[in-house]
C-alpha cells in the first residue's frame, strides 16, 4: 500500500499534511485507501485518473492494487479498456473455446501474452495482457486469416493461469507418450523405464506444478484404468492430471528410488523422504506408500524449508493474539501449548516460536516425529520407536542434556505430558502441541489424561488454539449478500450493515473462490486468577467467563474480523471455527 500512497502524494492527489493529521488522529492501523476516501482526504475520480495513467505507462501493475480496500481493480480495468477503445472481458464468466486455442502454437500465445476466447460468425475475440502491443496483435491476427480479430483486455493473471495449465497438460501428454514408448522398448525390464528421461521430467513437472499451486500434499494413485495425480491445495483435494494406467508403475518405481524405498516391495506400506531443488529452492518431500486394490497410493508431503524461518508476525495472527503469544513464549519457564486439528499449522507456529526465542545463550532441543524442518543452532531429535526411542524416552534423555528450552512435536500420551509438565515446573520452557478444539478445552483434555489440577495450574503459561482458513481470491473478489441463516449466526458479533465478500470463482483459483490460507487463532494466557480456578477444579463455563473478563477473544470472533477485512468469507469461518 505504501507504494500507492507515495505515488498519490507525488501526483498531488493526496496531501501529505492531511495524511499525517489522519494518522495522528486515527493511528496507522486505520490507514487504508477506503478510509482516506471516506474522510475525503482523497477523491475517487482523481485517484482513478492517476492510477489509469500509471497502468498505461506500466509503472505500476494491477497486481499492486489487488486487495487494497477502496480500490476496485475490476472497475479500473473496465475504465482502462474504455480508454483504449477495446472491450474488457471477465474470463471466468465466459466459456472458453479450447479447440480454438489448440489451433495456435502455445509458445506463440505465451510469448505474446494472448488468449483466444471464442468465435462468433466472422469474428474471433482474443484477450491480451497489453492491447497496446502492436507486434503481439499483428502476430496473433495472422493465424486467423479470413476472420476479424476483436481485441479485448483481461486480467493478466487469469490469462497466465490458463496458458500455464494448457502448457502443463501438453507436457504431461508428451511425457506420457515417451514413457509408453520406453515401456514398449524395454519390455519386462522395468528398470529401464525407471531411468527413462521422460519419467524424471514428469516427476519434475509434477513437483514444480504442485509447488507453484501452493500444494501441501501430492497424491499419486492407481485406479482400475488410470493413474491420477491430485494436489491438496488450501486443504481441499483437486484432480490435476489423469494418465493411462501403464504410466503408474515406472512413476511409482522412480518415486521409491528417490526416497530410498524398496521398489520390489508392493505388499507393505513404506515411508521415506528426499530433498530436491525445485525452481532453485530446496524442498523436502516426505513419502508414504500404501498397497491398494489396483496398485499403490503414494502421498508426498511437501516441506518447504523456508517455512522453518517463518516470522510469527507474518503468520496471520491478529495483533492481540500476537502480543499475548509473544509474551508467553518469552517466559523463563513453564509450558506453552498450541492446539488444533491435524493440518491447522501447529508445527509451523512452533517453528515460528523457536525462531523468536532462539538465543546463543540457551540450549534448545526438540523431539519430533518426524523432524519436519531442519534448523541451525538447535538440537533436533527424531523419534525411532523401533530402536526404543519413544517420546517419553527421548524426553528423559533430553532433560539430562541440560536444556533451557524444549520443543515437543506432539503430546500423545499421559507419560509424555507428565514429563513435559515436570520439566516446565523445574525451570524449563516447554513448547508443544495438543489436539483439542479450543484453548479452554485443552485444560479439560489435560485433566482427562490424568494430570492433577495443581500441576496444570502451576505449569501452564498460555494456550493458543488455531485453524487455517482459506483466503478470498483477489482476482474474482466481490461484495456478497449473506443468507438469512448466516446473518443470524453472526448477528451478535457484527453490525447489521457490515459488508462481506466472496470469490465468485475464476481460473486463478480453480473456480473455488479461494487462494491461499491464513491463520485464525485465540490465545488464553493463564493469569493468576485462572491458575487458582484451575487448581480448585473450576468448570469450563467458569473458566470461559473469567477469560472473557480478562479480554479473551475467541477464534470465531478473530475469524469474523478477518471476514470483515475482506480476507476470507463468513461461510469459511463457520465451516472451520464454529464449534
Amino acid at each position: 500500500m505504501q507504494k500507492i500512497i507515495d505515488l498519490l502524494i507525488r501526483e498531488n492527489v493526496l496531501d501529505e499534511t492531511k495524511l499525517q493529521l489522519f494518522i495522528d488522529k486515527y493511528g496507522e492501523s486505520k490507514l487504508s485507501i477506503a478510509n482516506l476516501l471516506k474522510v475525503r482526504i482523497l477523491q475517487q475520480d482523481s485517484m482513478d485518473e492517476v492510477l489509469l495513467k500509471e497502468l498505461r505507462m506500466q509503472s505500476i501493475d494491477i497486481s499492486d492494487l489487488e486487495g487494497l480496500q477502496g480500490i476496485n481493480t475490476t472497475e479500473l480495468l473496465k475504465k482502462q479498456a474504455k480508454a483504449l477503445g477495446v472491450e474488457y472481458i471477465d474470463i471466468p464468466s465466459i466459456e472458453i473455446d479450447y479447440k480454438l486455442i489448440k489451433r495456435l502454437p502455445l509458445k506463440q500465445l505465451v510469448r505474446y501474452k494472448a488468449l483466444p476466447l471464442f468465435v462468433e460468425d466472422d469474428q474471433v475475440t482474443v484477450a491480451f495482457e497489453n492491447p497496446n502491443d502492436f507486434e503481439a496483435k499483428g502476430a496473433i491476427e495472422r493465424f486467423f486469416r479470413g476472420k476479424i480479430m476483436v481485441v479485448a483486455l483481461a486480467r493478466k493473471e487469469i490469462i497466465q493461469q490458463v496458458l500455464s495449465h494448457l502448457d502443463t497438460s501438453e507436457k504431461v501428454e508428451e511425457f506420457s507418450v515417451d514413457i509408453k514408448e520406453d515401456l514398449e522398448k524395454g519390455g519386462a525390464e522395468e528398470k529401464k523405464t525407471d531411468e527413462s528421461p521422460a519419467v524424471l521430467k514428469l516427476i519434475e513437472l509434477i513437483l514444480a506444478t504442485a509447488i507453484e499451486k501452493g500444494t501441501s500434499d501430492i497424491h499419486i494413485e492407481a485406479t482400475e484404468h488410470n493413474c491420477i495425480v491430485r494436489y491438496r491445495v488450501d486443504g481441499i483435494l483437486q484432480e490435476n492430471f489423469k494418465m493411462e494406467k501403464s504410466i503408474f508403475s515406472p512413476l511409482a518405481s522412480r518415486m521409491k528410488l528417490l526416497s530410498n524405498l524398496d521398489i520390489a516391495e508392493k505388499r507393505k506400506p513404506q515411508d521415506g523422504r528426499f530433498t530436491q531443488l525445485v525452481k532453485g529452492r530446496p524442498f523436502d518431500f516426505r513419502v508414504s506408500t500404501l498397497p491398494t486394490m489396483f496398485g499403490e497410493s503414494i502421498v508426498l508431503r511437501i516441506l518447504d524449508k523456508t517455512k522453518a524461518m517463518v516470522q510469527l508476525e507474518n503468520a496471520g495472527m491478529s495483533s492481540t493474539s500476537y502480543t499475548k503469544f509473544i509474551e508467553a513464549i518469552h517466559a523463563p519457564y513453564g509450558i506453552v501449548l498450541v492446539t488444533g486439528p491435524t493440518g491447522s499449522g501447529k508445527t509451523t507456529t512452533l517453528y515460528g516460536a523457536l525462531n523468536e526465542i532462539i538465543d546463543a545463550k540457551d540450549k534448545i532441543i526438540t523431539v519430533e516425529d518426524p523432524v519436519e524442518y531442519q534448523m541451525d543452532s538447535i538440537q533436533q531429535v527424531q523419534i525411532n520407536e523401533q530402536a526404543g526411542l519413544s517420546f517419553p524416552a527421548a524426553l528423559r534423555s533430553i532433560l539430562r542434556q541440560d536444556p533451557d528450552k524444549i520443543m515437543i512435536g506432539e503430546i500423545r500420551d499421559q507419560e509424555t505430558l507428565r514429563i513435559a509438565i515436570q520439566a516446565a515446573l523445574t525451570g524449563h520452557l516447554v513448547l508443544s502441541t495438543l489436539h483439542t478444539n479450543s484453548s479452554i478445552a485443552a485444560i479439560g483434555r489435560i485433566l482427562d489424561m490424568g494430570i492433577e489440577e495443581y500441576l496444570i495450574s502451576g505449569a501452564l503459561i498460555a494456550i493458543q488454539a488455531q485453524r487455517l482458513v482459506r483466503k478470498i481470491c483477489q482476482s474474482c473478489k466481490e461484495v456478497t449478500t449473506l443468507e438469512p441463516k448466516l446473518k443470524e449466526d453472526i448477528a451478535k458479533y457484527v453490525s447489521p450493515n457490515a459488508v462481506f465478500y466472496e470469490g465468485k470463482g475464476c481460473p486463478v483459483c480453480n473456480n473455488s473462490g479461494y487462494v491461499g490460507r491464513e491463520m485464525i487463532s485465540e490465545v488464553l494466557p493463564v493469569s493468576e486468577i485462572l491458575s487458582s480456578m484451575i487448581a480448585s477444579g473450576a468448570s469450563k463455563e467458569e473458566l470461559t467467563k473469567q477469560a472473557i473478563k480478562e479480554g479473551f477473544v475467541s477464534m470465531f470472533q478473530d475469524g469474523l474480523k478477518k471476514a470483515l477485512e475482506g480476507k476470507t468469507t463468513v461461510k469459511e469461518i463457520i465451516r472451520v471455527a464454529r464449534s
